[in-house]
């Protein structure tokens, strides 16, 4: 059977094929409010790093989604549970949002506040995020200087979750007229355009309910980098769709959280 979009704006859009979809962003405000009552958290720019009570044992960091467009780390701080349980410390980064900066702008503002991070935080560092936010953790392991050799040297593990990995489709969306992306930021930006750093493992991972695109961009960045010599995995979560598939982040010993610390 072939496979080909014919609305590509639908074809992105996750909310309207989510029950209740419109009522997450709600639910993970509160429960991040909550869990800030009770995890201090030290500045990290506009974003946050959270520290275990111990020495930490590295340096986790999730980078939200959003389309580059919306959100912030805020709304997210919860996730940062599994891996602070772990006695890992947590650094969440914040960047500008499209249209005030580019993706290409974007990138190096993550890749300032991971090398910020990394000052502070001894040990291996893993990276993950989600939906545009597993596209800025596939992109931090692009080997073109995006994170500084001493810093990349400390990665031991990069897990993209539901991960944009090639920008050209969102071309075609309404959203570009937001984003900008143009031919030549395309192949400056997407990893699956660009070549890994050697000797970082990668696991692509997506919810098994996701929209096909999500599916396909996740498989496409895995055989990709597999051609290129990286060493790549691709999960496919059962029964987990695009707002559900991190919920594993927030326990310690969830496949997820175990794949993300591994070393």
């Amino acid at each position: 059977m072939f496979y080909q979009v014919t609305d590509w704006d639908d074809a992105y859009a996750n909310a309207p094929h989510i029950p209740g979809g419109d009522a997450f962003p709600d639910r993970w405000r509160q429960r991040s409010a909550d869990f800030r009552a009770t995890h201090a958290s030290q500045d990290l720019g506009k974003g946050h790093l959270f520290l275990p009570d111990a020495k930490p044992q590295g340096l986790a960091v999730f980078i939200h989604g959003g389309f580059w467009m919306s959100f912030d780390p805020g709304l997210w701080s919860y996730l940062a549970a599994g891996p602070l349980a772990a006695g890992w410390a947590v650094a969440m980064p914040a960047y500008r949002l499209a249209p005030a900066a580019r993706i290409a702008a974007i990138t190096r503002e993550v890749a300032a506040a991971i090398e910020d991070a990394a000052s502070r935080v001894a040990g291996p560092i893993a990276l993950t995020g989600h939906s545009a936010g597993g596209h800025l953790a596939a992109r931090m392991i692009c080997d073109d200087g995006t994170l500084s050799d001493p810093v990349a040297a400390r990665v031991s593990a990069c897990v993209p979750i539901s991960a944009l990995s090639d920008l050209r489709p969102l071309m075609r969306t309404a959203m570009n007229r937001t984003l900008s992306i143009d031919a030549d930021e395309a192949q400056r930006e997407s990893p699956a355009l660009l070549t890994p750093r050697p000797d970082i493992p990668v696991t692509m991972w997506v919810g098994g309910m996701e929209r096909p695109e999500f599916l396909r961009q996740s498989r496409l960045l895995a055989d990709i980098w597999a051609g290129l010599g990286a060493a790549t995995d691709s999960v496919v979560d059962p029964g987990r769709h695009h707002f559900d598939v991190i919920e594993a982040l927030t326990r310690p010993d969830s496949p997820l959280t175990r794949t993300l610390l591994s070393r």
